[in-house]
C-alpha cells in the first residue's frame, strides 16, 4: 500500500489532522465510524441506488473519435459533466450526507470557491430534508451568481466570507469556525481531499467509483481494464482521486495530473502548487502549499474558480514526491484553446477545470496504440461568461 493511506491517516509525509483542540470530537468522531459505516450492506445499498437513480450513474466512458485522430491516440473521456448537477461533486455529497443522518447529524455546512460543491451539498440537503449552509467568499459571490441561485433555489443559506481574500480560503475558515461553534448536531461536507484525516480518504473513497467504472468500462471496450494513462485536472484534486483511485498501486497506469499555472507558473499569479509549494500545513492537513519565506498562505490564481486554491490533497502531494503521478502545469489560455478545441471537435462545452487536462494533448506525445483516459470532470455551463469573455464570442 504505497499510494494509499496509511492507518495514521498519512500518505507517506502527507496529511494527519492538524486541529485545534475544539475540532478534535468532531473530527474523532468521523474518525472512528467512516470505514464502519461506509462497509454497512444498509449504506452501499442506498449510496448505489442514489448514484444509479438520482445522479444518473454509470456516467459514460467514451470514445472521442475526432479528438483522437488529431492528436493520433486513443482518447476516452470519463463523463463526469453528465452527472447531475453537471459535475463529480455529487458523488461525494451523496456518500457525506448518508454519512451524516447515520452519525444523527441535523444540520449541514460547506464551503464553496465556484459554487459547484455549494450547489451538490445544497441538492442532497434537499433530497434528505435538511438544513444547509454554504460559506461562500464575497468575490466569488459575485463571480459565480448562478450558482449562488441554485444554491438559494435548493433552500441553502449563503453566507459571504467577509475576511482575507473573500475567496475559498477565507470561505473555508468560516465554516470550521461554524463547526466549533455547533459540534454536536452539524456535519461539513468537505468537497475536495483535503483538510484533517479522515476527510481526504473518505471523500476519495466516495470518488472512487470513478476508476471503478473506469475499469469494467475499459473492459467491455478494448478488452483490458487498465488503461495507459489517466489524466485529471488537480486543485485539491477529488476528480483526480476518483480517477486514480484503482490504479494508484499499478504502476503501468501513468497518472497525470494537470494544475493551473494561471498567468504562467512563475508570474506571480499561479496555482501550480507541485512547482511553488513547499510542506506546510494548511486547513488540518500536512501537504504542499504556496507559501512565502515566513510560511504565510500565497494568494493562488487561476482563470478557473475551481482550482484557485493554494494547497493540494495531501494523497497528490504524496504521488508528486515520489513521482508515481507527473504533474504538468497549463496556463489561462491553454486550458481555454484546449476547452474550445473540444467543443468544436466533439460537440462537449466542458468546464474550465476540465479544459486544463485537455490541453495536456498539445504539451505531450502520446504513442498511436496507448489508451487514455482523461477525466472530464464537469460541464462549461457555469463557465459560459468566462468564455465569451475570453473568445470575445
Amino acid at each position: 500500500m504505497k499510494y494509499n493511506i496509511n492507518n495514521k491517516g498519512y500518505y507517506g509525509d502527507f496529511g494527519g489532522a492538524y486541529i485545534p483542540e475544539m475540532l478534535y470530537p468532531n473530527v474523532e468522531e468521523l474518525r472512528l465510524n467512516y470505514l464502519k459505516v461506509m462497509q454497512e450492506p444498509s449504506f452501499k445499498e442506498e449510496f448505489n441506488q442514489l448514484l444509479k437513480d438520482y445522479v444518473g450513474r454509470p456516467s459514460p466512458l467514451y470514445f472521442a473519435k475526432r479528438l483522437s485522430k488529431k492528436y493520433n491516440t486513443k482518447i476516452y473521456l470519463k463523463r463526469e459533466d453528465l452527472n447531475h448537477t453537471g459535475a463529480h461533486k455529487i458523488n461525494n455529497t451523496i456518500g457525506q450526507i448518508l454519512m451524516a443522518q447515520r452519525l444523527g447529524k441535523k444540520r449541514i455546512i460547506a464551503e464553496t470557491g465556484a459554487g459547484q460543491h455549494g450547489v451538490a451539498t445544497a441538492t442532497v440537503c434537499a433530497l434528505m430534508g435538511m438544513e444547509c449552509i454554504v460559506y461562500m467568499g464575497e468575490i466569488d459571490i459575485a463571480r459565480q451568481a448562478p450558482n449562488v441561485a441554485r444554491m438559494k433555489m435548493l433552500g441553502a443559506k449563503v453566507v459571504p466570507a467577509l475576511s482575507g481574500s473573500k475567496t475559498l480560503k477565507d470561505a473555508t475558515n468560516e465554516a470550521i469556525r461554524d463547526w466549533i461553534n455547533n459540534p454536536v448536531d452539524t456535519h461539513y461536507i468537505i468537497g475536495s481531499v483535503v483538510g484533517p484525516h479522515p476527510y481526504p480518504d473518505m471523500v476519495a473513497r466516495f470518488q472512487a467509483v470513478v476508476s471503478e467504472e473506469i475499469q469494467w468500462q475499459l473492459q467491455e471496450k478494448e478488452g483490458k481494464s487498465t488503461p495507459d494513462y489517466v489524466i485529471a485536472c488537480v486543485g485539491g484534486g477529488s476528480n483526480a482521486a476518483g480517477a486514480y483511485y484503482h490504479y494508484l498501486e499499478n504502476t503501468n497506469v501513468n497518472l497525470i495530473a494537470v494544475e493551473a499555472a494561471g498567468k504562467g507558473v512563475n508570474s506571480g499569479e499561479s496555482a501550480a502548487t507541485s512547482a511553488l509549494g513547499k510542506e506546510g500545513i494548511i486547513h488540518g492537513s500536512k501537504t504542499l502549499l504556496m507559501q512565502t519565506n515566513d510560511g504565510q498562505i500565497t494568494e493562488p490564481y487561476s482563470i478557473s474558480a475551481g482550482l484557485d486554491y493554494p494547497g493540494v490533497g495531501p494523497m497528490h502531494a504524496h504521488l508528486f514526491k515520489t513521482g508515481r503521478a507527473e504533474f504538468v502545469s497549463v496556463t489561462d489560455d491553454q486550458a481555454m484553446t484546449a476547452g474550445l478545441e473540444l467543443c468544436e471537435l466533439e460537440g462537449i462545452i466542458p468546464a474550465i477545470e476540465s479544459s486544463h487536462a485537455l490541453a495536456v494533448f498539445g504539451h505531450k506525445t502520446f504513442k498511436p496504440d496507448d489508451i487514455v483516459v482523461l477525466s472530464l470532470s464537469g460541464r462549461g455551463d457555469k463557465d459560459l461568461d468566462t468564455y465569451i469573455n475570453h473568445f470575445k464570442l
